[in-house]
């Protein structure tokens, strides 16, 4: 391969990079969800671009993060070798990147589902990139910030099919609302030296670990009865109910422990992995056990 193309390739590479995949991915899976749970008829095709624009959505938003953060970065093990705090890019091709990724991504969500699907996602990149951002370096209170657009794709995949929020999508909405808390608040937890390092501000570190671990206790106890919502709504039947029982007790069991036993960063690790195992589960077995209407 010659030298242009190795340089094309990793070009290619970063600027992908930017929309933090994996991150993305599990917004895909979630706005999927929505859509699949949702009653009412969505082809194909528009469920295809749907989502197409909602990852390039969802990547802009990425994409205006690393630019804005790309000094903060480099303190961070997990991020100092993006490539703009790497210095493998200029921040001024970020910026466009993500601009481009907008301006494309935002109309085809329009045109793939409908205007209100279109607005929620303008709503979830500006409160993110404008609001939650920012906020990191000021208060831990940007947590609560960035739930909101985190929130949002599991009800932008609602209203692509149903065209309007209602009680369905408000219960999908508000178990990835309050699913996001421990998680992030477990991220900070094992993170903490390199959240300080980086200036970022987090409820460890600006409340203390006991308070950490007591937060995470008291959203899991809101967001276990959450969870029940779609069963009682009749979106999903008999078999959700039960996995939500069953992974909803033994997420809050795992919070009461670290917090009544004082555990430290191992905890909140196994915390942070068992926050993926139990969104992911959770919204399969709904998938599974949906309850088809309209």
């Amino acid at each position: 391969m010659s030298a242009r193309a190795l340089s094309q390739s990793s070009t290619a590479s970063d600027l992908i990079s930017l929309t933090k995949p994996r991150l993305s991915s599990l917004v895909l899976i979630t706005a999927a969800g929505g859509m699949f749970m949702a009653p009412g008829h969505f082809t194909p095709v528009r469920a295809l671009v749907t989502l197409l624009a909602t990852a390039g959505t969802v990547g802009a938003a990425n994409a205006f993060n690393c630019y804005w953060e790309r000094h903060s970065d480099q303190f961070m093990a997990r991020t100092r070798n993006r490539p703009l705090p790497a210095g493998r890019m200029d921040p001024s091709t970020a910026l466009w990147f993500g601009l481009s990724l907008a301006a494309v991504s935002l109309p085809a969500l329009v045109m793939g589902a409908n205007l209100l699907t279109g607005v929620l996602g303008l709503i979830a990149l500006l409160s993110y990139v404008l609001a939650y951002t920012p906020l990191k370096a000021r208060t831990s209170a940007a947590m609560l910030v960035g739930a909101i657009p985190g929130a949002l794709p599991p009800l932008m995949g609602w209203t692509a099919v149903t065209g309007q929020v209602d009680a369905g999508g408000f219960a999908l909405f508000a178990i990835m609302f309050l699913w996001q808390m421990p998680h992030f608040i477990a991220i900070a937890l094992f993170r903490k030296d390199e959240y300080a390092a980086a200036g970022l501000k987090s409820i460890p570190l600006e409340r203390g670990d006991e308070s950490g671990r007591a937060q995470v206790v008291l959203y899991l106890v809101a967001l276990v009865p959450m969870t029940l919502l779609p069963f009682q709504l009749h979106i999903a039947g008999t078999w959700y109910l039960a996995a939500a029982v069953v992974l909803g007790l033994g997420f809050l069991g795992l919070g009461a422990w670290g917090f009544f036993k004082h555990l430290g960063k191992p905890w909140a690790r196994q915390t942070f992995v068992y926050s993926l195992v139990y969104l992911t589960g959770l919204f399969a077995v709904m998938a599974l056990d949906r309850i088809p209407r309209g």
